[in-house]
C-alpha cells in the first residue's frame, strides 16, 4: 500500500477534494435530487467544502434523507482499514486499542482489507427509547464473560458513530433525541472522541455528522440542547419542488415503474398541480407540510385504478384516465393534516382542489382548443356516462368518432405510438371532464358512475 502511493486523507478531505473534482468536471454531484439545484444544493455544497458537520431543516417529505445518503457518493469507491477492525481504522494511523497493539506487532505487515464507499454510511431514527449505548457504546457483557477484565477498553461494545468511523452519519429527526442522549453527541462533534462509560477510553473519530429536523421542532426551545446546535457548523433549508416541472419530474422518477399501466403525461400534470395546491391550502396545517410521497402515492394509486380496470374487463393495456384520479382522495386522506376547523370535510376539501388542479390542466393543454365536434356530439339531448370499471373501448363506441381527436391527443403529449384505444378514451375523457369544469357540459356523478350531458 506503501509502494502504490496511497496518502490517508480524513473524511472531510475526501468529500471536499472529490467535491471539487466534480464541480471542475461539470459532473452531477448529488444524482437523482431534483428541484435544489440553485437552492439547496450550494449551500449543501459550501457547508461540504467547508468542512461542517450540518442539519438539514425541512418539512416532512423534502428529501432530506435521500439527499443525505447521496453525500456518501463523494466519497473514495474504495478505502483501506484494518482488516476486522470494528471502527474502520486506517492501518497507518490506528487509534482503537486492538489495532494499535496488532500495528505494534506486525508493523506493515498488518493485514489489510477495502471498504467500499456504500459501506460507510451509518444512519439512526431518533427516537425516545433511543440510548447512549446504541450511539456511542457500552460494556459487552460477552466479552467480560469470556474472560476479560472490566477495565479492560477491548471489553467495550461500539455503537453506531464509532462504528461508522470513517465515514456519513446521519441522525434523523434529532429533536426526538432525548436531551440527556444529545449531550453524548457534544464530544463528537467537537472534540472528535467518544467516551464510554467509566474507562480511560478516549477515542479520535474522523467522522462527518449529518443530522435532519423539522424546522418547527429544531427552533423550540427544550427540543434540542443549545450546545448542540452550537456545534454544527452550518444549518441548510430544503424545501418542497418550486415549479411543477420538478414536481413533474419528480413523480416520474420515484413512482413505481412495474404497476403495468401507462399514466399519460396530462394526468401526471394534474397530480403535480394538485399536490401544489393541497400544500397552499388554508385547510391544511402548513406546519405539518405535504410530503413529496403524496403526489408520488397518488400517481401509483391512480395507474393501480386502471390496472384494475383492465384486470375486471380484460383489456390488453391499462391506461390511467381521468376517472382514476378520484379514487386517489380517499387514499390519501391520512397522508394530510388538516386544521381542526375542517374536521369532517377532508374529503370534500380534496375533492374540491383536484377538480381546481385538473381545471389548471386543461386550460394550459386544451384551453386554446376548438372542441365543437366534441360538444356536438351531445346535441339533441345525448349524453355520455363513464366510470371507473368502464373499459377504453365501450367508452369510445358511447362516444362515437370524434373529427380532430388527433390533435387532442398531440396536445396532450402523446405522440406516435400511443394510437391504443386506452390513449385515445384516456385524452377524450380528459376532453370531457375540461368541458365540464368550464361549464360547457354538464355531469351527475353517482357512485362513482359520470354522466356527461348538455
Amino acid at each position: 500500500m506503501r509502494e502504490s502511493g496511497h496518502a490517508h486523507r480524513s473524511v472531510k478531505t475526501e468529500v471536499r477534494e472529490n467535491l471539487l473534482a466534480r464541480l471542475r468536471a461539470g459532473e452531477p454531484r448529488f444524482p437523482g435530487i431534483v428541484g435544489f439545484d440553485d437552492t439547496v444544493l450550494p449551500h449543501l455544497e459550501r457547508a461540504l467544502l467547508a468542512g461542517h458537520d450540518l442539519v438539514l431543516l425541512g418539512e416532512r417529505g423534502q428529501g432530506k434523507t435521500r439527499l443525505i445518503r447521496t453525500v456518501t457518493g463523494l466519497l473514495d469507491e474504495w478505502t483501506p482499514v484494518v482488516e476486522g477492525c470494528e471502527i474502520n481504522d486506517h492501518p497507518y494511523e490506528p487509534v482503537c486499542t486492538r489495532c494499535r497493539r496488532l500495528a505494534d506487532e506486525l508493523g506493515d505487515d498488518l493485514p489489510v482489507a477495502w471498504k467500499h464507499r456504500d459501506e460507510r454510511y451509518g444512519e439512526k431514527l431518533a427516537t425516545p427509547d433511543t440510548s447512549v449505548g446504541d450511539l456511542i457504546g457500552d460494556v459487552d457483557p460477552i466479552k467480560i464473560a469470556e474472560g476479560r477484565t472490566l477495565g479492560d477498553p477491548e471489553t467495550v461494545h461500539y455503537g453506531l458513530v464509532p462504528r461508522t468511523n470513517r465515514g456519513v452519519f446521519s441522525v434523523n429527526e434529532l429533536p426526538d433525541l432525548a436531551e440527556r442522549i444529545q449531550v453524548s453527541l457534544l464530544n463528537v462533534l467537537e472534540e472528535r472522541d467518544i467516551q464510554v462509560r467509566g474507562y480511560n477510553l478516549r477515542l479520535p473519530l474522523d467522522i462527518l455528522l449529518i443530522a435532519s429536523a423539522n424546522p418547527e421542532d429544531y427552533t423550540n426551545r427544550g427540543r434540542i440542547i443549545t450546545p448542540l446546535k452550537d456545534r454544527f457548523g452550518a444549518e441548510v433549508r430544503t424545501h418542497y419542488p418550486l415549479t411543477v416541472e420538478d414536481e413533474l419530474t419528480l413523480i416520474r422518477q420515484e413512482s413505481m415503474p412495474d404497476i403495468g399501466a401507462d399514466v399519460p403525461e396530462h394526468l401526471v400534470e394534474v397530480i403535480a398541480r394538485f399536490t401544489r395546491l393541497v400544500r397552499e391550502s388554508t385547510a391544511v396545517d402548513a406546519r405539518s407540510g405535504v410530503s413529496a410521497r403524496f403526489s408520488i402515492a397518488a400517481a401509483e394509486t391512480a395507474a393501480a385504478s386502471a390496472v384494475r380496470r383492465a384486470a375486471i374487463a380484460g383489456e390488453e393495456r391499462a391506461v390511467t384516465r381521468v376517472c382514476d384520479l378520484a379514487t386517489v382522495v380517499p387514499s390519501l386522506r391520512g397522508k394530510v393534516e388538516f386544521e381542526v376547523s375542517e374536521e369532517g370535510r377532508e374529503i370534500e376539501i380534496l375533492a374540491h382542489l383536484l377538480r381546481r388542479a385538473t381545471a389548471e390542466t386543461f386550460r394550459g393543454r386544451l384551453g386554446g382548443l376548438d372542441l365543437t365536434p366534441l360538444l356536438d356530439k351531445f346535441s339533441a339531448g345525448a349524453q355520455v356516462e363513464s366510470g371507473e370499471l368502464v373499459p377504453a373501448g365501450e367508452l369510445l363506441r358511447r362516444i362515437g368518432p370524434v373529427e380532430g381527436l388527433a390533435k387532442v391527443m398531440s396536445k396532450l403529449g402523446m405522440g406516435t405510438g400511443e394510437e391504443s384505444p386506452g390513449h385515445a378514451a384516456a385524452a377524450l375523457e380528459f376532453a370531457l371532464e375540461g368541458l365540464y369544469l368550464m361549464r360547457r357540459l354538464s355531469k351527475d356523478d353517482v357512485d362513482g358512475v359520470a354522466t356527461y350531458r348538455t
